[in-house]
């Protein structure tokens, strides 16, 4: 092979985002000059969005192993064994520059990605949630539109692509802060299910093994995805729409079938995703991990239109399409199950010894790339880093109150977007599919669903305290991790493990690369104490407009297991005349809270403290209390402290609440908006009379505060929580229709 000389190359460079000195590292591996062709997959596998190359040297140091995990970061997800020889499949990613350029496609698209990732691993997918953040869409302006638009076309991307696929969407959460106006997040997350004896790994070894590739035809669309998601935005970022994929769930739940079929037979190595970067990734990824080369023929991969080229065929990322590495003599059979399902399905090279990428095109060579040099000896950067200048002037301004009475401020936290009821989103949402969902959005923070293979269940929870990591980045994660955790233990679950979605600004700004260490080094500390590791994850970085950064955003999703119906803890009130008692002890916290924010418009002072040994402790009593069937009801102290917490208990299941707090009394009123604050580790939980001074004797064993507030009362009592008092009827006015009123929604 003879390389082309390319003229202008520093246009060509700049095109495809690398530099001068990326140039002389090519030209030092190859030692050749490049065709246009390998600059590209170069480019593509050297992008931030596939290679961490900014981010990796902050992952180190995850704890990532435990005696039931059985798969950690590494491979497209993370497995842990959930008993009776079945493992839990399970990753959340981030789909965000596609769903700002295009929103119903990116988000689509981005469920759809996820959901390969696990079945690709043999897991059937069984659960979906999401973590989607937009700005300020309460604004009656061009912003406030814009991000209208977004929301609805986000939404209903999720939807279609889940529920076309049969997979129910169980949980989630949304939020709307000004950070994001220039910049939306869509996190996706699936989990799966599969025996812990028929894990599928992404591998191709076995010289002469065939490489076949199934799914849909490759297309121009997508093309420079990867790369794309590796810079910032600007205001003219809507010419990038042929960057973003278009999706088919039909064709995907073809492919899910298929792939299902496949993995009942003994006939492959390994099995690859074409996800970032297309068939780039995906060939270099699986032969990279068992240290082989590869041969391809691009001209026998099957083509959904004329013209395409080795340059689109090798970046395309097209949607619902997988790589196989087969066992040498099963070509036919595998062929025969994906053609039996009526998908494209093409043998298209071979797994070689040679150590390289051997890329042809009818017959002609035109890339040959040593693998290990650029799967796994990509760059990884020593990015400058600095303490944010913003944070000392934080540090300056602290809540102090508010002149409103308790009753105002307490309707304005229950009808704000943060607090209100989603059904407007999650009703687009299927999520029963399947029969197995046991909690859903609607029902509480931690959603469960029952996994039939071994008659146990799962409780899982997404969520980010956005506010607090902008504060302070470190700590923010820590509560992060915790928060997510416990509200999985909320349900009564043994939490297992997390999926974290690193979602943050620009990686050439030193102001942000600190915020990423700090947050990294924050769920490590949390990861560490709470037992809980990191089994996948994704990085996101580069989300800013015009120099504009997302707030940090470290999302994490926990997973936890429920050996027994019985021992499920509902977050809805149940029965009139059961005690409510505090789990805890609630401090005067108020930086980056709700009433912070719907009162001064503000982010400032420092987030509340979180003691890890406390929220360990705390885990441990809620799922004692849960297998003794002490706990009927419970929610943590989140967002709008003690009093939407107790709110949102009696409005899920219309009952009545009836609570006098220890601040009742107090002679500050500071002191008193202590309902509204957002201390760390506490709950509510409501006990019937009987099984109290069982729960105390608990809380004592686990050093956990024990306080009795009140009690469940019917709804035509309606919400008494100190001096607030209102009826059920307003109560569900304001909670169940603000949302919609507010972004003027149908």
């Amino acid at each position: 092979m003879t390389p082309q000389p390319i003229e202008n190359i520093s246009e060509v460079l700049k095109r495809h985002k690398l530099s001068l000195e990326d140039y002389e590292q090519i030209k030092k591996i190859l030692a050749r000059e490049p065709n246009l062709l390998e600059i590209a997959i170069f480019s593509a596998m050297w992008s931030e969005h596939c290679s961490y190359k900014s981010s990796k040297k902050y992952l180190k140091g995850f704890p990532t192993q435990a005696p039931w995990v059985i798969q950690g970061p590494g491979e497209n997800a993370g497995v842990i064994d959930i008993g009776q020889g079945y493992g839990a499949v399970f990753k959340i990613e981030s789909h965000n520059h596609p769903s700002f350029i295009e929103p119903h496609a990116g988000a689509s698209t981005g469920v759809g990605g996820i959901m390969r990732d696990i079945f690709t691993m043999g897991a059937r997918p069984i659960a979906n949630l999401n973590s989607i953040r937009f700005g300020e869409a309460h604004r009656k302006d061009a912003i406030g539109s814009k991000h209208r638009h977004l929301l609805a076309g986000v939404v209903a991307g999720i939807g279609d692509y889940g529920n076309c696929m049969g997979v129910p969407t169980i949980g989630g959460e949304c939020s709307f802060e000004a950070c994001y106006n220039g910049n939306i997040l869509v996190n996706a997350f699936t989990l799966g299910i599969a025996p812990c004896d028929e894990i599928f790994y992404g591998r191709a070894e076995g010289v002469g093994n065939p490489v076949i590739y199934v799914g849909s035809k490759t297309g121009a669309d997508g093309l420079g995805g990867a790369v794309m998601s590796s810079d910032s935005f600007t205001q003219d970022s809507k010419s990038l729409r042929p960057t973003v994929q278009i999706g088919d769930p039909f064709s995907e739940k073809l492919l899910l079938e298929a792939c299902l079929e496949l993995f009942k037979k003994d006939l492959i190595v390994g099995i690859q995703d074409m996800g970032a970067a297309g068939l780039s990734s995906s060939s270099f990824e699986m032969a990279g991990r068992a240290g082989s080369g590869m041969v391809l023929h691009l001209d026998k991969v099957p083509m959904r239109e004329a013209g395409l080229g080795p340059y689109e065929l090798m970046l395309s990322e097209s949607q619902e399409r997988m790589l196989i590495c087969a066992k040498k003599g099963c070509e036919q059979e595998v062929i025969a199950i994906f053609e039996k399902w009526e998908l494209d399905v093409a043998i298209i090279g071979a797994v070689s010894d040679s150590g390289k990428m051997e890329l042809f095109w009818y017959g002609e060579k035109c890339a040959e790339i040593p693998v290990a040099e650029l799967s796994e000896n990509a760059p990884i950067l020593d990015r400058p880093i600095k303490r944010p200048a913003y944070l000392d002037v934080c540090r300056q301004t602290h809540y102090q109150g508010s002149t409103k009475a308790e009753q105002e401020i307490f309707e304005i936290l229950l009808g704000s977007l943060d607090v209100c009821d989603k059904s407007w989103i999650y009703s687009q949402y299927d999520n029963s599919v399947g029969t197995n969902t046991i909690i859903s959005s609607a029902q509480g923070d931690g959603s469960v669903i029952r996994v039939k293979e071994n008659d146990s269940f799962l409780a899982m929870s997404v969520c980010c305290p956005v506010r607090y990591c902008y504060l302070d980045p470190k700590e923010g994660a820590k509560i992060a991790v915790a928060l997510a955790g416990r509200n999985c233990a909320l349900r009564g679950a043994r939490v297992f493990g997390i999926s974290d979605c690193l979602n943050f600004g620009n990686p050439e700004n030193p102001e942000v690369m600190w915020q990423f260490k700090e947050a990294t080094d924050g769920i490590k500390e949390a990861c560490k104490a709470l037992n809980t590791p990191v089994v996948s994850g994704n990085v996101s970085l580069y989300n800013q407009t015009d120099g504009q950064d997302i707030y940090p955003t470290p999302t994490i999703v926990a997973v936890g297991t429920i050996k027994s119906a019985e021992h499920i803890i509902k977050a809805g009130l149940q029965k009139s005349g059961n005690l409510l008692v505090l789990l805890g002890e609630i401090q005067s916290e108020f930086g980056g809270s709700l009433i912070q924010k719907m009162l001064t418009h503000q982010c400032t002072g420092t987030p509340p403290t979180l003691n890890l040994q406390r929220e360990l402790a705390l885990w441990r009593l809620l799922e004692q209390a849960a297998i003794e069937g002490l706990i009927v009801a419970a929610k943590d102290i989140n967002k709008g402290g003690l009093a939407i917490a107790a709110a949102k208990m009696a409005l899920i299941t219309e009952m009545g609440v009836a609570i006098k707090s220890p601040f009742y009394q107090a002679s500050q009123k500071l002191e008193r908006e202590n309902i509204f604050s957002q201390s760390q580790s506490c709950v509510l939980a409501e006990v019937t009379p009987d099984h109290l001074s069982k729960l105390t004797a608990l809380a004592q064993t686990h050093q956990i505060p024990l306080c009795v507030l009140g009690e469940v009362r019917p709804p035509q009592d309606g919400i008494s929580i100190d001096t607030i008092q209102l009826d059920i009827s307003k109560a569900k006015e304001i909670y169940f229709q603000s949302f919609a009123t507010q972004l003027d929604l149908v």
